[in-house]
């Protein structure tokens, strides 16, 4: 006679375990570090190392502090490296990109007991810490194109044109689809973000709930506030947090409308910020203000128990 075993859900089986989705993650984000290296040249690639090296020490290091079993092979910290690094301009000195590493890995993922606990995007919150911590060389913008080292020409970034108001030249729509202009490493090319993307849905490592819902909310907004849709969604940080942030498994909702929810209030306040905040850019901080609201969101938005509506009836029936 075979066991009937009873166990805690989820009873499906996958193939997929944290190695390949994150392994999976790191290709889609291969198109925007290879254009952060053609843009703004070698230094891009130092930073982006600096970044994952300091996140693998960092995991190390307090795994084996705090007497815990090793997780560094499930590369979810590679992944933190990269995207901290995507947030990063390429003027920052590589001693705070790898302070950035410590605080995303030791500070908001391992004091919260790792991988799966922490409840605000790592990488995200990192940057929010160094732009408030180190202000002005989170906001030195090097020109697209001039891999000088020394005697870099600063630029302004799209968002900053606008934020200013000084009548300044905006890019083209086209310089902003390829990179052609000023940012962070992973920001600029909206090309190689979307190919990323694609990937990922093809993947199914995400759905395209989020992040469709995400930008299609920031564009009709900008339009209502009278702004252009199209320059919101190319600059700035608006489609690397869209696709692969505000998407986070640990930090997003599970069902359906709980992730709408989550996604319409990512945009809302990406705009807001931009519009009325002396910040030019809102992504960060609204991806991480809707991460620690997404409890309350999933309490709200919490599916209907399969049966209820039933058992309801029938005990009204008596």
């Amino acid at each position: 006679m075979n066991k009937f075993i009873v166990s805690s859900s989820p009873h499906f089986q996958s193939k997929d375990t944290t190695q390949t989705l994150m392994l999976d993650v790191i290709l889609a984000l291969t198109p925007a570090m290879i254009a952060s290296v053609i843009i703004f040249g070698f230094r891009a690639a130092v930073i982006i190392l600096t970044t994952v090296a300091s996140c693998i020490l960092s995991e190390y290091i307090s795994r084996r502090v705090m007497k815990r079993r090793q997780t560094v092979g499930d590369l979810s910290c590679v992944v933190t490296g990269v995207l901290l690094a995507m947030n990063l301009p390429v003027s920052i000195s590589p001693i705070i990109a790898a302070f950035g590493g410590v605080i995303a890995i030791v500070v908001v993922k391992q004091m919260f007991g790792g991988i799966g606990q922490n409840f605000v995007n790592p990488a995200l919150t990192a940057r929010i810490i160094l732009m408030n911590s180190f202000p002005a060389k989170m906001t030195a913008w090097t020109a697209p194109m001039d891999h000088s080292f020394s005697d870099a020409m600063t630029t302004a970034t799209p968002l900053g044109v606008l934020s200013e108001g000084t009548g300044a030249a905006l890019p083209s729509y086209l310089d902003m689809f390829l990179g052609n202009t000023g940012g962070c490493l992973g920001e600029t090319c909206a090309l190689a973000l979307i190919l990323g993307g694609i990937y990922l849905v093809a993947r199914r490592v995400i759905s395209p709930v989020i992040p469709v819902t995400y930008l299609a909310t920031a564009a009709v907004l900008s339009a209502l506030l009278g702004r252009d849709p199209l320059m919101d969604i190319l600059s700035g940080g608006l489609l690397l947090g869209a696709i692969f942030m505000a998407t986070d498994y640990t930090t997003s909702p599970i069902n359906f409308s709980a992730r709408v929810i989550y996604a319409v209030g990512c945009g809302v306040l990406t705009i807001l910020i931009r519009q009325f905040a002396s910040l030019p850019e809102g992504v960060s901080y609204s991806i991480v203000l809707m991460n620690i609201l997404v409890p309350l969101i999933e309490r709200v938005a919490k599916p209907q128990t399969f049966g209820k509506m039933k058992a309801k009836k029938a005990g009204d029936a008596k």
